[in-house]
Parts: C-alpha cells; sequence; structure tokens
C-alpha cells in the first residue's frame, strides 16, 4: 500500500513563494511518476506538474511553466513542488498522486495513489 501526503501549504500574498512537500510511504517509491494537481473551488482537478521516476524528465502545464518547479528525492521519498511569482489564480487545493509508467499524465484515471490534498491560498 501507497500513501501520500502533502504539506507545506499556506496563506501567501501573490508576488509570494511556496514549496510543497509530498512524503510517499510504502515500497517502490522509486518506481513511480509523480504529480502535482490542484482544485479550485467549483473547478475540475487540473495537471500542474509530473516528474519521471528518475528525475530525468519533467512535464508542467502551460499556466505554470517558468514559475514551478517540480523536484524529488528518491531517499527521503518526498517529491516537492516549488511555485514562485504566485498569483491569484494560483489558488486551489494541491494534491500528489503516483503511478508507474504514466502515458496521459493529465488524465487523472492514470493516477493509482493520491495524497488528502494541502490548500494554498494566495491573496492580494
Amino acid at each position: 500500500q501507497v500513501q501520500l501526503v502533502e504539506s507545506g501549504g499556506g496563506l501567501v500574498q501573490a508576488g509570494d513563494s511556496l514549496r510543497l512537500s509530498c512524503a510517499v510511504s510504502g515500497r517502490t517509491f522509486s518506481s513511480y511518476d509523480m504529480a502535482w494537481f490542484r482544485q479550485a473551488p467549483g473547478k475540475e482537478r487540473e495537471f500542474v506538474a509530473l516528474i519521471s521516476w528518475s528525475g530525468g524528465r519533467t512535464y508542467y502545464a502551460d499556466s505554470v511553466k517558468g514559475r514551478f518547479t517540480v523536484s524529488r528525492d528518491n531517499a527521503k521519498k518526498t517529491v516537492y513542488l516549488q511555485m514562485n511569482r504566485l498569483k491569484l489564480e494560483d489558488t486551489a487545493n494541491y494534491y500528489c498522486a503516483a503511478a508507474v509508467a504514466v502515458v496521459a499524465r493529465k488524465d487523472l484515471h492514470e493516477y493509482d495513489y493520491w495524497g488528502q490534498g494541502t490548500q494554498v491560498t494566495v491573496s492580494s
């Protein structure tokens, strides 16, 4: 069984930075592609970023490209999302997700495991 626990959310001002963490328990963390999604009130959950199992490939939503950076530490079984130059529209509950050999990275159904989410609120 794999469990994901996000942390690091909070209330920040526009332009600030925040780093989210997702700690993973269970075996073979290094085998999983890891992704971040977010869901704002009244909206569908959307893809934010993905990092491959080796860390060699990363992908981002156009809306966060150049501002967010996804990384992972396989020894610590943790994936991170560094968020810079935050905007009001980044306000959402952020979730991490895991799956082996993700193909359609924006498809929620690709992912086998999900965390409970951490809230990020950006104020003006």
